[in-house]
């Protein structure tokens, strides 16, 4: 009987040309909604026409997820805001929620894999996966997450068979962990500083304010931009989530964010704490000039278990970040630390 209402509510809204409104207790909740379309954040969902509040956004430099392209959205509930923070994640507020749904281009059009809802509850963030059917109109709640074998074709025309994985609802903490407690990653201003996206959340009234003087990372693939500031924005989105002083690996001593300046820090001739497999006979996270000398690299290029880096979300190499870093460790002077 409450589908059947939801639908009638739907329908209702449709006609009358007012977008449809999201379920709010579905986020706030204790429950577990057991499909996507529970929340009702998508007018159409098949066709991701957003509900009121719910706003697309994209990331200047993103995260890579074995080249899987990624639509993603923000709610904030009526009558709040988000807290603007130049530096850490904005500051949501319970109600809010972030979805970012994986998929690869097939025959023309993009295929849904699998959507990702970070939920802003009273107690904290909540971490929840959810697959989608085969016919693509919804997704399932998949708390103990899955494997689906997917082909795709890569930038550069090759085309890839994989098993992409799709986290439990444990693995989310790898990530999205810091200090112990679930946290967003990428709505930060400097990475959503462009196309006019932060001024579109203000108009919206779903951010408290909006500096003139907003931070604005660099786009990793931007040629013009200084390579150092595109590699370390890469990193930063890649690699710093865990390797911080309050991330997952924060007793390797190596520190990637952005706002960090100790070279030895940020892996140039630092040695890993714990040689093994991983250092791949190499001494040093970065080795100054020497790209095939360093551990940074050799773990990017590597998809072995207990070797590769990032750890989770990757089966491939991407080819075209490993091509990034190589031309930034090679820029530097092997006699110089980098600033």
């Amino acid at each position: 009987m409450k589908a059947l209402l939801g639908a009638v509510a739907l329908f209702v809204a449709a006609l009358a040309g007012r977008p449809a409104e999201v379920n709010d207790a579905a986020i706030t909740g204790d429950a577990l909604p057991a499909k996507l379309s529970d929340y009702r954040f998508f007018a159409d969902l098949a066709g991701e026409t957003p509900a009121a509040r719910v706003i697309p956004y994209d990331l200047e430099t993103p995260l890579f997820s074995d080249y899987a392209g990624k639509h993603r959205f923000l709610y904030v509930p009526e009558g709040h805001e988000a807290r603007y923070d130049a530096e850490a994640a904005f500051d949501l507020p319970p109600g809010s929620a972030i979805i970012k749904t994986f998929g690869y281009p097939q025959a023309g059009k993009f295929r849904p894999i699998e959507t990702r809802l970070l939920l802003r509850r009273a107690s904290g963030w909540v971490a929840l996966p959810y697959v989608w059917n085969a016919e693509g109109n919804d997704a399932l709640l998949r708390r103990a997450g899955t494997r689906i074998p997917v082909t795709f074709t890569d930038p550069s025309g090759v085309t890839r068979r994989i098993s992409y994985a799709v986290p439990n609802q444990n693995q989310c903490k790898d990530c999205h962990a810091l200090s112990g407690a679930i946290a967003p990653i990428g709505v930060k201003a400097r990475y959503l500083n462009h196309g006019g996206q932060l001024e579109k959340l203000l108009a919206a009234g779903m951010l408290d304010r909006l500096p003139a003087d907003a931070p604005r990372v660099a786009r990793w693939d931007d040629a013009r931009a200084p390579i150092e500031a595109r590699a370390r924005a890469y990193l930063e989105i890649n690699c710093a989530h865990c390797h911080n002083p309050a991330g997952a690996a924060s007793n390797s001593g190596l520190f990637l964010e952005l706002g960090r300046t100790d070279p030895v820090a940020l892996g140039v001739r630092k040695r890993p704490v714990a040689a093994g497999r991983g250092s791949g006979g190499r001494d040093f996270a970065i080795q100054p000039g020497e790209p095939d000398a360093s551990i940074l690299l050799y773990r990017m290029e590597s998809t072995e278990p207990g070797v590769a880096m990032p750890e989770l979300g990757r089966a491939t190499v991407h080819k075209e970040g490993a091509a990034l870093m190589r031309a930034w460790i090679e820029s530097m002077p092997k006699t110089a630390q980098a600033r």
